[in-house]
């Protein structure tokens, strides 16, 4: 099994958590019942909206560029598909931090702390901001936080922020177009040709 297979296979139930997770977008304001400020329960369905139309986005350039890297490290391109980042990933994970919803400030905290974490762990191994370090050298820090169980003590904040950075990463992905291709998903698609229920069918059901 190549490495994108096995990552598809251990994201998909976390992708389809995240995805749901989205609907809270059209939720109340937090703690008052009412719709939120800005964009409520019924948006502008004709409207194509671009990040920060609705709230103010959380990442700087260099979160954005930390996040990037990470988001590619968890799920590349090859010939499967393309990176996480080339589908707008990062954008996902920060409107979702910056939704003024209950529960996404506390991911706000948990994703910007990580990131923050990642590239000073990344100076103290290699010199380095994360973004500016080979593959290898992304992979080494990531192997020491990828599973929260086997996580050294001194690793164990870092597991939890990776969990959750790589299941907003395959929700983000995993609900695109591309990613939907990637996991064999078909959707509502017309045949091309329909020839009728089976005559096995309509002789069981007395029509044939």
């Amino acid at each position: 099994m190549d490495r994108r297979t096995a990552i598809k296979w251990m994201l998909t139930a976390a992708a389809s958590v995240a995805a749901l997770r989205r609907d809270s977008f059209g939720a109340d304001e937090p703690g008052t019942g009412a719709p939120a400020v800005g964009y409520g329960t019924d948006p502008d369905l004709l409207k194509v909206y671009k990040p920060g139309d609705l709230w103010q986005l959380t990442f700087t350039a260099a979160q954005r560029a930390t996040a990037a890297a990470l988001c590619d490290t968890i799920i590349p391109a090859d010939a499967k598909g393309p990176s996480a980042s080339s589908l707008k990933v990062p954008d996902f994970i920060d409107e979702w931090i910056s939704a003024p919803y209950d529960g996404h400030a506390a991911d706000k905290k948990t994703i910007i702390d990580g990131l923050t974490w990642l590239d000073a762990e990344a100076q103290k191994r290699f010199k380095n901001d994360f973004t500016g370090l080979i593959a290898s050298q992304k992979n080494a820090i990531c192997d020491d936080i990828c599973y929260t169980a086997k996580a050294k003590p001194e690793f164990t904040k870092a597991a939890q922020f990776f969990k959750k950075f790589r299941d907003l990463t395959a929700g983000g992905y995993y609900t695109t177009p591309e990613g939907m291709k990637d996991i064999g998903y078909v959707g509502n698609v017309p045949l091309a040709t329909f020839d009728g229920p089976p005559p096995e069918v309509l002789k069981k059901l007395g029509l044939a």
